[in-house]
């Protein structure tokens, strides 16, 4: 075994820099009995083997030639970024995250001054951009409206702005991941873009709680399409069109359907449709800071007292979802509700949202709103300590537990659809079979 003598910091660095030009680098070459580059080799030692100091000590230097390769700089490489859009996002702050250099920011929003997409960002669709390694922006697409592209390419040193339909092809695309921390988190490892990740809590809304519920080990299976232009470049995803969720040991399933009358949505494999006639929640995400009881200390009044709803915590300005279909009965401001919103729905059923910070534009009493429907945002008027939303469901006029509360659901597939119905998700169904055996024969 060859060992280099152990000589002092200064000298070993005066060494480096006195040997290292840019075509040759002089490597210090120690062979001893510590692995290199995470190899373990076994070895034993004879019983006549001499000691330490019966060794030849000896230095190696060995010159290796670096390839032209090493030493370039990266200049000339361009990299393809992607970007969701967020609520209230401006195109610049799109480009800040992109990493877009500031010149070319403002060149940009320049050119992009009378543009029609510009003035659609909406949340949960992608921004595509190809930049240099020093954040110059070269192309970028954006994919708004009815299937048009915003196209902005950089020519001779300036931008070139052009806004076109174009046709889209669909293609289905397969991916399965198991929950570690987060939902999020196990998509983002599955690489599964955001707007399909968004509607896993969209579909199973009325059977799963996904801030409550979801717990490590939950594993998923999902089928959902692409949709491509001409060059086959990835344009956006579209929608999920099946997807098994497997929840706390329990299996969900789901495949979207549409009947010969244009009406869409999502049923079990065997017709059974997934959506209730209420919401399990009235937020997509949020934490229950109160929930529903006889006793419970008011922070406000400071006394016990009972508490007739369930309270969310979530940030100012959160969307707040109606949990069913109804009518707008009372839209304005009551006592320690602050802003409320009462929705009067089928039968006996009726809903309130209280401690708004404002309401949806346009909403008031007699509006209509289907079951989704963003009816306002989460404030902390009336007696509020901080910003959360107080929802009550009422049947014939007292409030009720809503997760004791047996709910109505929506019908199933009409028997006229059935066969359509059949012939249209087997094929789904048999994706998702597929996919998840291969899953699961991989993690075993």
């Amino acid at each position: 075994m060859l060992f280099m003598p152990i000589r002092s910091k200064k000298e070993i660095l005066v060494q480096k820099s006195s040997r290292l030009t840019k075509k040759t680098l002089r490597w210090l070459i120690v062979i001893s009995s510590i692995p290199l580059f995470g190899f373990v080799t076994a070895f034993g030692i004879a019983p006549n083997a001499p000691s330490l100091e019966q060794i030849h000590i000896e230095e190696v230097i060995q010159d290796l030639s670096i390839p032209d390769f090493v030493v370039e700089t990266q200049h000339n490489h361009t990299f393809w970024h992607q970007e969701t859009i967020q609520r209230g996002d401006t195109i610049a702050a799109v480009l800040g995250r992109l990493d877009v250099r500031k010149q070319d920011t403002a060149a940009f929003l320049g050119a992009a001054r009378d543009s029609r997409a510009m003035r659609q960002l909406r949340p949960g669709k992608t921004v595509f951009a190809q930049t240099a390694a020093n954040g110059e922006l070269l192309v970028l697409r954006y994919f708004f409206g009815n299937e048009e592209l915003f196209l902005m390419e950089k020519v001779d040193q300036e931008f070139k702005m052009s806004e076109q339909a174009v046709e889209l092809d669909s293609k289905i695309q397969m991916k399965s991941g198991v929950v570690k921390s987060s939902l999020f988190g196990a998509t983002d490892s599955a690489e599964i873009p955001n707007n399909i990740a968004m509607q896993l809590p969209e579909i199973f809304a009325s059977d799963i709680d996904f801030y409550r519920d979801i717990r490590k080990g939950d594993r998923f299976t999902i089928v959902y399409e692409t949709l491509q232009d001409n060059n086959g470049e990835h344009a956006k995803s579209g929608r999920v069109l099946a997807v098994e969720f497997v929840n706390r040991g329990k299996s969900h399933h789901a495949v979207y359907f549409e009947s010969r009358n244009g009406d869409g949505g999502y049923y079990t494999p065997n017709g059974e449709s997934l959506r209730k006639a209420f919401l399990l929640s009235p937020l997509t995400f949020s934490r229950i800071s109160s929930g529903f009881t006889n006793s419970r200390f008011h922070p406000v009044l400071k006394e016990w007292r009972a508490h007739r709803g369930i309270d969310y915590a979530a940030p100012t300005g959160t969307p707040v979802m109606t949990t069913a279909n109804g009518v707008v009965s009372f839209a304005g401001t009551q006592r320690g509700y602050g802003k409320i919103i009462i929705v009067k729905h089928n039968g006996q059923y009726e809903t309130a949202y209280g401690h708004l910070s404002r309401f949806a534009k346009g909403l008031k009493k007699g509006s209509r709103v289907t079951q989704g429907d963003t009816i306002g945002h989460v404030g902390a008027t009336g007696m509020a300590t901080g910003p959360h939303l107080h929802y009550e469901l009422r049947v014939d006029g007292v409030q009720r537990d809503p997760s004791k509360v047996i709910l109505p659901t929506a019908p199933p597939i009409a028997q006229k659809d059935l066969q359509d119905f059949q012939k249209a998700t087997k094929s789904l169904v048999a994706r998702l079979n597929i996919m998840r055996n291969i899953h699961f024969a991989a993690l075993n």
